[in-house]
């Protein structure tokens, strides 16, 4: 760990603090339909847009009105996006010539990766996914499915801040004011300062160059498999030729951090330097993914009118973020026990540790940054291979999601996700004082802690029994590359990044597979929409209720008290669900590490 290091974490810290006031004030006169300086622009086109939808802008719907749009909305997005994977051959822009995307199993998986805000991929992006496919299939998505998580979480605070109404706003409404105000200005500015840095933005067919020197490269299979021959020797084949993937990266490489979507033009992801170009583009991009989070929070203290509530809420993901980053870096900083003592070792201490898998460029620090930001929120983009950190260093990003990616969050579900934990930390708190709880002025009943455990129970209940039997079964269990607990993370690491809407890949799992694209695309949609329900179902119950004055036995969520009160709950309630599976994977794969290393 260098002061260099620390220094690069604590300036994007500093950035992420400076932009949450004026992105939460925004935020808020957007969907309070306030006056904003975009409006001379945007209001006539919002307008129009209503006329030929045939949508009442003045119309406000209930709870269950609001999900039935949702839903349909997701539902018919995602058989678009299936249609256009399957038929991208017919399709122009596409001058690689790529066929459509095959297997069935992989284009159901993709579609519904990308309408739930996922982006898991099992393919590598520039050898299968035309350009029309990229823009107007995913980057369409990466708008949209972001969208949909901010509005749900406006309507949740809708559902806390009004008193004794029937409604939470109307999601056509929501849905185009979020496009149009937050999300689609803020892509058109920072793509453009993305294309400055060198992030590559056109519609060329790609190049093929002569290397210099020809080079020798281990075959293999469709899906990635290394090819052996009878003995167990790799199957090389000799490479006089590179071709070079472009294509119009700069928008999709912005709203697929902002929209915390995640996914890569490349397959490199963020580690492609036509992604990722410069030090400042990667900077961009980290404060991109945090950015909505954190504004949210303001909002919710701004439209709830309790800033301080807003504040306390900030304060405790911005310690958990803390925490995360802390452990990762000093455990990649550390580099691997088994090596202490040899000449790699010593290398690799003298470039920060544990470089392997690491993106040279950026080094530990940036490396262990990005994976704590990225699934601090349901981001998933990378710039490191997470099946090649250290078990500690792997422990905090499977961690993050596990504990609901509430740390800032993907945009709008990390909102409502924190919601669901402060209503049981509110509940707990009313348990200890013997009376009804309250938040913000409204009774926590029996109604509201059912909705939220059906939340807690359903992610942990999709990720272990996906997990478990994959474990046991050879259609799962063929294909671990690693042995062991390392293994077992890596099985438990792609259904939790995929129940979690996240999308990043531990790496060393074969996922081309019938099996884990349709347990996959299963575990996506049942973890965006089954546990989206029951917030609705909150923030509808909770707009029915009468004010109720604070008085002294009201617990307040204004305080430091409120926040270390909620960061004992979250952690409490994730390691009841996962700490055994944790146990006999990350933790056991240090242990045996240390066992190792003084066994000499």
């Amino acid at each position: 760990m260098t002061a260099n290091g620390w220094f690069q974490i604590l300036l994007f810290f500093a950035l992420v603090l400076l932009v949450t006031k004026p992105l939460g004030i925004f935020m808020t006169r957007v969907f309070n339909r306030e006056r904003t300086f975009l409006d001379l622009v945007l209001r006539p086109l919002e307008r129009s847009l209503y006329r030929i939808t045939g949508v009442d802008e003045k119309h406000e719907m209930r709870w269950t009105e609001y999900a039935i749009c949702m839903l349909l909305f997701s539902l018919v997005s995602m058989l678009v996006l299936y249609g256009l994977e399957r038929l991208q051959g017919y399709f122009p822009l596409n001058p690689q010539k790529l066929g459509s995307v095959t297997p069935t199993a992989m284009a159901f998986n993709t579609a519904a990766s990308f309408t739930t805000n996922t982006n898991w991929q099992n393919y590598s992006g520039e050898t299968t996914m035309s350009y029309l496919t990229q823009m107007m299939g995913l980057a369409y998505h990466n708008f949209m499915s972001a969208a949909v998580g901010i509005v749900l979480a406006i309507a949740f605070i809708r559902g806390i801040a009004r008193r004794q109404m029937q409604t939470i706003g109307n999601f056509w409404v929501d849905l185009l004011r979020c496009a149009l105000w937050v999300l689609l200005p803020f892509c058109i500015a920072a793509a453009l300062l993305l294309v400055s840095q060198g992030a590559v933005q056109n519609l060329k067919p790609y190049d093929t160059v002569k290397l210099v020197e020809p080079m020798q490269v281990q075959k293999t299979t469709t899906d990635g498999k290394p090819i052996v021959d009878a003995q167990g020797k790799p199957v090389m084949d000799t490479v006089t030729e590179q071709t070079i993937a472009q294509g119009p990266v700069a928008s999709q490489e912005i709203i697929k951090e902002l929209g915390t979507n995640g996914g890569g033009f490349f397959n490199a992801n963020s580690a492609h330097p036509f992604e990722n170009p410069t030090p400042l583009a990667n900077l961009i991009e980290l404060v991109s993914i945090f950015s909505l989070g954190s504004g949210l929070t303001y909002t919710l203290g701004r439209m709830t009118g309790s800033q301080r509530h807003g504040w306390a809420v900030w304060g405790a993901m911005a310690i958990l973020f803390l925490s995360g980053v802390t452990v990762a870096y000093w455990a990649e900083a550390r580099g691997n026990p088994m090596l202490a003592g040899t000449d790699q070792h010593a290398s690799t201490m003298q470039t920060g540790g544990n470089m392997e898998g690491k993106e040279v460029r950026f080094g530990i620090a940036n490396s262990a940054l990005w994976a704590t930001v990225t699934t601090d929120t349901s981001c998933g983009a990378i710039n490191s291979w997470h099946d090649s950190f250290t078990p500690l260093g792997g422990l905090v990003p499977l961690a993050n999601i596990m504990l609901g990616e509430i740390i800032f969050g993907g945009v709008g579900s990390g909102m409502y996700g924190v919601l669901i934990y402060i209503i049981l930390a509110v509940f707990i708190a009313g348990l200890m004082v013997g009376r009804t709880p309250e938040y913000l002025g409204k009774k926590i009943e029996a109604y509201d802690v059912k909705m939220a455990m059906l939340v807690v129970l359903i992610f942990p209940l999709l990720i272990l029994g996906f997990a478990g039997i994959s474990v046991v079964h050879t259609f799962g269990a063929s294909s671990i590359l690693n042995a062991g607990p390392h293994g077992l993370s890596e099985v438990l690491y792609a259904f939790t990044s995929q129940a979690g809407n996240n999308g990043s890949a531990f790496a060393g799992l074969t996922t081309n597979t019938p099996w884990y694209n349709i347990t996959g695309a299963l575990a996506m949609l049942f973890g965006r929409f089954f546990m989206v329900i029951p917030a609705l179902a909150i923030a509808g119950n909770l707009a029915q209720k009468k004010y109720v004055p604070p008085s002294l036995g009201t617990f307040p969520v204004t305080t430091p008290l409120f926040t270390m009160l909620l960061l004992d709950v979250i952690p409490i309630v994730c390691a009841f669900s996962f700490f055994d599976v944790l146990g006999l994977a990350p933790i056991l794969d240090h242990l045996l590490l240390l066992v190792a290393d003084a066994c000499g």
